[in-house]
């Protein structure tokens, strides 16, 4: 039996029945990462409308204290790689690998960065040096795929690839497609 809108009444719906009987627990943001997410919102959005000079200036316009935060460096590296900055957003990447050493983020990118510049095996070498943690994310798998059959290393990549897409199935339709 669940209450019913109206003054409190019970009523005979089973709307409510099917909800968890232990409590949700919410991610607790504290006041500090909530502050950090408004400071980047305009920088995020001038990234979303390709205004990157702009998001740029933004981030540069945050305190001392937010540019060593991860989610700053993150956004440089991505900002860094939409211009094809390649060796800047290498530099950012080791930045964010050396502040934040279980985030993916630095890992991934600088692998992919230095794939662009045709350091494929290097790229390799940098996601198996990542954290332990990289192996629960697929596009390490899938990553280490496309460099491993760059490499020609053609077995090896569909190991990589099969596990990629058995942690997500939406892998398979882009690796169809990727050169």
């Amino acid at each position: 039996m669940s209450i019913n809108r109206n003054i409190g009444e019970p009523d005979d719906s089973a709307a409510f029945d099917n909800l968890p009987s232990q409590p949700i627990h919410l991610p607790v943001f504290s006041p500090h990462s909530m502050s950090l997410h408004k400071e980047l919102q305009s920088a995020e959005g001038y990234l979303e409308l390709g205004m990157f000079d702009e998001a740029w200036e933004a981030l540069d316009e945050l305190s001392a204290d937010w540019q060593a935060e991860p989610a700053v460096m993150e956004m440089r590296v991505m900002l860094q790689m939409n211009r094809e900055n390649w060796e800047d957003a290498i530099e950012w990447c080791d930045r964010l690998c050396e502040a934040a050493p279980q985030s993916h983020a630095g890992f991934i990118h600088g692998a992919y960065c230095l794939h662009e510049l045709g350091r494929t095996a290097e790229a390799r070498d940098k996601l198996h040096n990542g954290p332990s943690s990289l192996q629960k994310d697929p596009l390490f798998f899938y990553n280490l795929a496309c460099y491993e059959a760059q490499l020609g290393e053609t077995e090896t990549a569909r190991t990589w690839l099969d596990r990629a897409c058995n942690l997500d199935r939406t892998l398979k339709k882009q690796a169809e497609t990727d050169p």
